[in-house]
């Protein structure tokens, strides 16, 4: 079985019992401050991936980590059981898929939107209001610039990518006049 669909078990686990308690948002924040403790040691991280240093040290490493730390019941419970299952050290791929369940049951959508320059926030709202009409969900938009698409608009939700970039409209165009001769 895959990382991926692992991480996915583990999210949609975990999402059941922090929707039901009414504390998904504080629960995820919790995790992603030991991920970003993990992040910034990563002889932390090795020692929880290595399978040469056994359960009960990683299990000390862990509790003292959690003893440190003010995190919910929940979320040191999950650590617990990630540390026991040997998969602390995939985190980070826990919480993107927690990160899309959530949204998934909250009939939200995030889009990476790429544009040639800044927009406005007019223009974002429009786009806002076209991407959720496009999918029916409710859409959170995260910008970024890349001039090398010269014009019009890229977006990606999840694995599908809408390309009206003007360099893409050009290539599309460049591999039509090849073809026809």
């Amino acid at each position: 079985m895959s990382v991926t669909n692992i991480a996915n078990r583990y999210a949609r686990a975990l999402a059941d019992v922090i929707t039901e308690r009414g504390e998904a948002a504080e629960v995820t924040a919790d995790l992603e401050s030991f991920a970003e403790l993990q992040r910034g040691h990563a002889d932390l991280l090795a020692v929880f991936a290595s399978p040469v240093v056994n359960v009960e040290r990683k299990r000390a490493v862990l509790n003292e980590l959690l003893s440190r730390l003010a995190l919910r019941q929940t979320a040191a419970n999950f650590l617990q059981l990630l540390l026991t299952n040997s998969r602390l050290h995939q985190l980070e791929r826990m919480l993107v898929a927690l990160g899309r369940e959530i949204d998934r049951r909250g009939n939200f959508v995030t889009a990476e939107v790429t544009t040639a320059r800044e927009i406005d926030e007019k223009q974002k709202d429009e786009l806002r209001n076209s991407l959720k009409a496009a999918t029916g969900k409710e859409v959170r938009l995260s910008f970024r610039t890349d001039p090398a698409i010269i014009g019009g608009v890229v977006t990606r939700i999840d694995s599908l990518v809408y390309d009206g970039s003007v360099k893409n409209q050009l290539a599309q165009m460049k591999q039509r006049l090849l073809s026809a001769h």
